[in-house]
């Protein structure tokens, strides 16, 4: 009698278990579908039911995005090399810069015969704050982040997604060989869920802002820039939906949201479940992020909803807004033009349509879901099949 094939198993090292719900869940489920065993290893808070449910094993983590301090990263890098020396996985998908650092050294913890590791796909999904930021600490940490990306990413048995073509330059500086840096355009959205919206009725003209409510991600510069257009006689009002991030030094809190809230035309939603709601009252996006993101995957929805984006010349954002046909890109920190670009959108209803349906073409070739997983599986598949 044959015995049964062992499926192949695959973990996902991921920071949050709402980030695997929202930019992940497609890729598992495809992956599951393909053969493997899915194992998801993330620190719960809201979603651990929903990532059982959906039928995968989950391994909670202790950890947090930052502020574990030097005690908690050792511990949590401790976790991780149990973990995997428990499941012994055939792959591991590091997704983000902490779980690529964090899971690659606790990967050499458990394995210190390389060849017997599993093999390792890190994605980055932005070089993020940690290469913009001008303070001491952040001056500290990019060596350190550099050398990490540079030994783990240059190892035989890996390869390192980036989603803009910046962050692959950036990597190829590092010293990782280009063979091994692999390019795919974000997360992915489901076109039939984020369908082209009717723009909205009424007087005036809503812009919205989905992310979490950081000053990195633009949200004051936003509020300043709506804040001049209403004083020049402009009716632009502005949405923030997304809540505030504690473990981020960066965030705004409740109380200092809600007294934005309180000015004429700045509405507060908090965590919005169903962001599509966002869009059928908002006729353009914005993001004035001031760091370079991977691909903000709320900028893909709000372009496959057919809305205009206006976002701040970084990496990124590059990849989404295509000057003047899709959006408009302005330098970080202006919001002196910030504000000019919406108010031009505002003023031009032809305009705004036609960026729109530029933008949904735009993610229909090159974001939607199903080539992002396409791309990702063919990755495994390739990766699994060199020699060891």
């Amino acid at each position: 009698m044959p015995v049964p094939r062992r499926r192949p198993k695959l973990v996902f090292l991921v920071t949050e278990d709402w980030y695997f719900w929202s930019h992940r869940l497609a890729l598992a489920r495809a992956a599951r579908d393909a053969g493997w065993e899915v194992v998801v290893a993330t620190r719960v808070r809201a979603h651990g039911e929903a990532i059982r449910d959906a039928g995968f094993r989950l391994r909670p983590i202790d950890w947090r995005r930052r502020g574990d301090g030097l005690f908690g990263a050792l511990r949590a890098i401790l976790e991780i090399a149990r973990l995997y020396r428990a499941e012994r996985p055939d792959l591991v998908h590091h997704v983000a810069l902490k779980p690529v650092v964090f899971g690659g050294l606790a990967r050499r913890l458990a394995f210190p015969r390389r060849r017997d590791g599993p093999r390792r796909i890190d994605a980055v999904m932005g070089l993020g704050s940690g290469f913009s930021r001008k303070g001491l600490g952040a001056q500290l940490r990019r060596p350190l982040l550099r050398l990490a990306l540079g030994r783990l990413g240059g190892e035989r048995g890996g390869r390192i997604i980036v989603q803009n073509a910046g962050d692959a330059a950036a990597l190829a500086g590092f010293g990782v060989a280009q063979a091994r840096i692999a390019l795919i355009r974000g997360s992915g959205v489901d076109l039939a869920r984020f369908q082209p919206l009717c723009e909205p009725e009424g007087e005036g003209v809503t812009v919205a802002l989905v992310a979490r409510m950081l000053r990195d991600k633009g949200v004051l510069d936003a509020v300043a820039a709506v804040r001049r257009l209403r004083e020049r006689g402009l009716a632009v009002s502005l949405l923030l939906a997304g809540p505030p991030d504690p473990d981020n030094e960066g965030s705004l809190d409740a109380a200092a949201l809600e007294a934005l809230a309180r000015e004429p035309g700045i509405e507060w939603l908090g965590q919005v479940e169903d962001v599509r709601q966002v869009w059928r009252r908002a006729a353009i996006a914005v993001l004035p992020t001031t760091y370079g993101e991977g691909l903000p995957k709320a900028l893909i929805e709000a372009a496959a909803c057919a809305r205009p984006v206006v976002a701040t010349d970084v990496a990124g954002c590059r990849e989404i807004v295509v000057p003047g046909e899709t959006g408009m890109l302005v330098p970080p920190h202006d919001v002196e033009a910030l504000a000019a670009a919406l108010a031009g959108l505002a003023r031009d209803r032809a305009g705004r349509r036609r960026m729109g349906a530029a933008g949904r073409a735009l993610v229909e070739r090159s974001f939607a879901e199903g080539i992002v997983v396409r791309q990702t599986l063919a990755l495994y598949e390739a990766l699994m099949r060199e020699p060891r």
